[in-house]
């Protein structure tokens, strides 16, 4: 089972976030990623997005609230949800590669009707991308995607307005260990 979670960060934690960063590369080496990566302002980290492929609802959440940082107080919160991998990929598949270009996270958060449950156009900008489910994957929740779009209003523009309470748009870098 695939689930997304993004961690935010507390403000002023960037510090804290940084003398975790080896333990925090320790504990994810050891989960079968699809994407990671911190969201970002500037050169600033504001969040924690992994892609993971788990057994269960319970282990993702354990996941998540084992994470050295979250124990040591440098998220202000947590979304955790499952996922479908609709491009059937990680993003070390992502022809773009690594560097180029600006990335984002986009999440739109569900309202009424499921919406962009398909891949849409311009899927060779995609890096990752599908719908956030609930648990049992019965309920549709929102999208997810991780893609490269010259700015944020383009990035945006992968969900569907108006079919959202909210949508989100973060800049992203790829993540894990540099080499």
């Amino acid at each position: 089972m695939e689930f997304f979670c993004y961690h935010r960060d507390r403000p002023g934690s960037a510090g804290l976030r940084g003398e975790l960063l080896t333990a925090h590369w320790s504990y994810m080496d050891r989960f079968p990623m699809i994407a990671r990566g911190p969201t970002v302002d500037g050169d600033t980290p504001t969040g924690s997005v992994h892609v993971v492929d788990l057994p269960d609802p319970a282990a993702a959440r354990a996941f998540a609230f084992d994470e050295p940082g979250y124990q040591a107080g440098v998220y202000r919160d947590v979304l955790v949800r499952r996922w479908r991998n609709t491009l059937g990929r990680t993003m070390w598949d992502f022809p773009g590669g690594r560097t180029g270009g600006h990335r984002y996270l986009v999440l739109g958060f569900g309202a009424g009707e499921p919406a962009d449950l398909d891949v849409p156009p311009g899927r060779d900008e995609l890096i990752a991308y599908g719908p956030l489910l609930s648990d049992d994957a019965t309920a549709w929740l929102g999208t997810a995607a991780l893609l490269r779009a010259p700015d944020p209003d383009t990035a945006r523009a992968v969900l569907t307005a108006g079919h959202y309470a909210a949508i989100e748009v973060h800049a992203w870098r790829f993540g894990g260990r540099p080499g």
